[in-house]
């Protein structure tokens, strides 16, 4: 009990007063953690022949696609910055896929059910489908979540973004190619 009043008694007794150094490094942490840093590198690779059976039942090919510019994104719902991008990705989503823009999210989780139960309690409309070693191994393996790849009207990957994307990121890589 005496601990607690002499705790008590520190804190009332002195006001934290944080310097500007303290300051700016609390402000980047927030940053970065509502923001974390991501890595694009361009490519220029052909897509890879990949079939993924959707969450809803349908089958999509990469290849039936073309004409379009894609996100593939790898991801999962345990996953906290995954499920910290997807609804800038719904957003952007919603305001260019009718020009020609399309997401197809991997999931890397085990069970199909949480899946579509978390896609649906918050109401995003991309299509999903799980994702297998074979899919992973089709964009060269992918280490890290999440983990995007922008592939082009033409069917070559353009971009790989190893980490979050957000609203401002996918606009600046996707509205060149869809320009083309």
């Amino acid at each position: 009990m005496q601990i607690l009043r002499s705790l008590r008694g520190f804190f009332t007794a002195r006001k934290w007063r944080p310097d500007i150094w303290t300051l700016l490094l609390l402000c980047a942490i927030v940053y970065v953690w509502f923001r974390p840093p991501a890595w694009v590198s361009d490519l220029a690779q052909a897509a890879p022949a990949l079939q993924v059976r959707l969450l809803d039942g349908r089958v999509v090919k990469l290849e039936q696609l073309r004409g379009k510019v894609v996100l593939v994104n790898f991801w999962a719902t345990w996953c906290p910055y995954c499920r910290h991008e997807m609804p800038a990705m719904e957003a952007f989503y919603r305001d260019y896929r009718g020009q020609g823009f399309e997401i197809l999210a991997l999931s890397q989780d085990d069970a199909a059910a949480a899946v579509v139960d978390f896609m649906a309690r918050e109401s995003y409309h991309f299509p999903a489908a799980m994702a297998d070693a074979a899919s992973s191994a089709a964009f060269g393996g992918v280490s890290r979540l999440p983990t995007s790849f922008v592939i082009d009207k033409q069917g070559k990957v353009r971009h790989k973004i190893s980490g979050q994307v957000h609203y401002a990121r996918l606009k600046g890589l996707v509205e060149p190619l869809l320009a083309e």
